[in-house]
């Protein structure tokens, strides 16, 4: 099978600017379990992950104390739209409050004075306050987002 042809999906999307693509949980957790030891005592930034939907954010908030993370946020990106009552997001978690091993929402998740865009002001602060950024970033960007990243390294 040639690479194009088993890539039609994702070539498909960038053509079609579809990003919304989820990494399975299975999948975060068989490559992340390789990087313990450097995540402990870091702030970990998924910038382009629905903190409600994302496996990345499953992950580290559900291994939380396991890994000894500082904090973890998660943004949650929302164009502006008169016709939904839907704003942007973003998840700050320091650790578990009632032993569940996940944030809940009403305790720390507040609403985004941006968009969530990746390129916001807003996220860029969170960025500057990050030490690691686990993430999928919107495939039809991508260019655009590791260019913006290596700023930071």
């Amino acid at each position: 099978m040639s690479k194009k042809s088993s890539n039609k999906n994702l070539h498909k999307a960038s053509q079609e600017k579809e990003d919304e693509f989820y990494t399975q949980l299975a999948d975060v957790e068989k490559e992340l379990k390789h990087y313990k030891d450097q995540f402990c005592g870091k702030v970990i930034f998924c910038n382009c992950d629905d903190p409600r939907e994302s496996n990345f954010v499953k992950y580290f908030s559900m291994n939380f104390e396991h890994l000894g993370l500082k904090k973890l946020i998660a943004t949650h990106y929302k164009e502006a739209n008169l016709f939904t009552q839907e704003l942007p997001y973003k998840l700050e978690y320091t650790g578990d409050k009632n032993n569940n091993r996940v944030p809940d929402p009403e305790e720390f998740i507040t609403e985004m004075v941006s968009t969530g865009d990746f390129r916001s002001e807003e996220c860029i602060e969170l960025l500057r306050e990050a030490d690691i950024v686990v993430t999928n970033p919107p495939f039809s960007m991508f260019r655009e987002y590791m260019l913006m990243l290596s700023q930071f390294c």
